[in-house]
């Protein structure tokens, strides 16, 4: 934990004046894996806190279709917009029964085992450090190395290593409470990482509900 509080601290200093956008790296010499492992990446992040009107009603058409299936909460779930800058939030509680946005927060994205990715890349293979496109079932609760943590079980083939990889939500004290835009968030190894104040608000939610929750990263 302590390597991780320093990692973000340098990378915060390191970015203090860098702004949100595609890194055009060597293709061949960027901190990037150039194997043949399966890596997506977001083409682009928007310097907006609001999810895609179109995108957003898109989903949760199917997020209501897939919950009131599959016996998830009709109450609440959890959208994160992994196209927008890590420095806005992007991580949005949706009230289903009122129709709206009742909660937003900053969360990180994985390093994919590199020092520092600005813009997310997603693979779903064991031990990549990266974050994972799809829908979750948010599980369980435990006391972990940063303290009270859900358990994460991946629906997709996009994210179905989620629990083998140890994916959780999470607090971590370096992540702030307020958007940081222009500034860009330091990453985790895969997990959707929030503030703490941001988790408490979500436990209330979680720890709450009778049914489980869904929980949908998307580009």
């Amino acid at each position: 934990m302590k390597t991780m509080r320093m990692i973000c601290l340098i990378v915060g200093l390191i970015v203090s004046s860098t702004s949100c956008r595609t890194l055009n790296k060597n293709k061949s010499g960027g901190p990037f894996p150039t194997n043949n492992t399966a890596y997506s990446s977001a083409a682009g992040q928007r310097n907006t806190s609001e999810p895609s009107t179109s995108a957003l009603k898109n989903r949760l058409n199917q997020v209501t279709k897939f919950v009131q299936q599959n016996g998830y909460s009709t109450e609440y779930c959890f959208l994160v917009d992994m196209g927008i800058c890590s420095g806005k939030n992007r991580f949005f509680v949706y009230d289903m029964k009122k129709n709206i946005i009742a909660l937003s927060g900053l969360v990180a994205h994985g390093n994919c085992n590199s020092h520092f990715l600005e813009l997310a890349r997603f693979s779903n293979r064991p031990n990549c450090g990266c974050s994972s496109l799809g829908r979750y079932k948010v599980g369980s609760s435990y006391q972990g190395e940063f303290g009270k943590s859900y358990r994460l079980y991946g629906l997709d083939s996009s994210n179905s290593n989620a629990f083998k990889r140890a994916i959780v939500l999470h607090g971590f004290d370096p992540v702030p409470d307020q958007e940081i835009y222009p500034k860009v968030l330091c990453n985790s190894f895969g997990c959707p990482m929030v503030s703490r104040s941001f988790l408490n608000k979500l436990c209330g939610i979680i720890d709450k509900s009778e049914k489980p929750i869904l929980l949908w990263v998307y580009n």
